[in-house]
């Protein structure tokens, strides 16, 4: 069976599919040839990170096609549904790289508590000249431990996310599809775990309470948050959103920064993507990561080996 890995795969899933009996083509194909390239090469299964599309026309145009596979969590960029009413295999991983995103958004939190993207371009300029006055304006950062964390979704990443704000000693408040508690589990280094019941309470009144907000959900009509949920956190809030562009409204996010609700934020993902807003992008007061959340040199590694382990199980002949 021949599969192509048309946005890459790592050496490690190359050999754990090659292992399991199957072909895999590197070959990267324009998405105006994909469909030619398929059916010409026999392809029974496509794996894809975000730069390839995988829409109905293209499946149903390829009829050789029996898996889609996604690296990483999101399946935007595949109509999955089609996809499976069609008898198609539709795979992804999220948690291959919730750990890799959870650790980004607190190296925002950390960053930004302290400071530090806005340090990191003063200081190159200023440095010399300013040292005393940047000392005194970059001094009252704040630490975290004590602060609340509002969790706005449920999915790998959040609990990630959970995991490492229960480790620096922040109270953490989960809403959205939850029962009234939730448990997580943090797994030390020597096996030890040690189990923590957290809240989970309605989204309102999380937007009040929390010090921070991280968003995990997927795209859905209308933004999560606008000016009204920005109208209901208390002043100097942080928010951090590394799951979807287009969850916060980013003009009413400038707005709430200019009005000083919102004190930190930071974004990994934008309305438009790979093209954001410079208005935005200029802005000194968010901190920005170009999309990288879920790269990481191991986070690659596990999702081409999971997305091996699920292929080898659902196609091996």
């Amino acid at each position: 069976m021949k599969i192509l890995a048309n946005d890459g795969i790592s050496q490690s899933g190359i050999a754990a599919l090659e292992n399991g009996g199957f072909e895999v083509i590197t070959t990267k194909v324009a998405q105006n040839q994909l469909e030619s390239f398929i059916n010409e090469n026999g392809i029974d299964a496509l794996l894809v990170a975000n730069n390839t599309q995988v829409r109905q026309e293209l499946i149903e145009d390829c009829p050789s096609l029996k898996l889609i596979g996604k690296a990483g969590v999101d399946l935007d960029n595949i109509d999955a549904d089609f996809a499976r009413e069609n008898g198609l295999h539709v795979i992804n991983t999220p948690e291959a790289i919730s750990g890799a995103v959870a650790e980004l958004i607190f190296a925002h939190i950390f960053g930004m508590a302290r400071f530090l993207h806005q340090s990191n371009r003063e200081m190159p300029l200023e440095g010399e000249t300013r040292f005393n006055g940047l000392r005194k304006q970059f001094a009252n950062g704040i630490e975290l431990k004590g602060k609340t964390i509002g969790i706005i979704g449920n999915n790998e990443t959040a609990d990630e996310v959970a995991k490492i704000a229960l480790g620096v000693g922040m109270k953490v408040v989960f809403t959205g599809d939850y029962s009234e508690e939730k448990v997580i589990t943090l797994t030390f280094f020597n096996g030890q775990t040690v189990d923590f019941t957290v809240e989970t309470e309605p989204f309102k009144e999380v937007l009040q309470k929390s010090d921070f907000i991280s968003i995990h959900a997927p795209l859905q009509d209308g933004y999560i948050i606008s000016t009204k949920e920005f109208e209901h956190m208390k002043p100097g809030i942080g928010i951090i959103n590394a799951s979807q562009g287009g969850l916060i409204d980013e003009v009413a996010l400038v707005s709430a920064i200019e009005n000083k609700t919102v004190k930190y934020a930071a974004l990994d993902v934008f309305e438009n993507q790979p093209t954001p807003e410079i208005q935005l992008l200029m802005n000194p007061e968010i901190s920005f990561t170009p999309n990288i959340g879920s790269l990481t040199i191991e986070s690659k590694q596990r999702v081409d080996e999971e997305l091996a382990k699920q292929i080898t199980e659902l196609l091996a002949e």
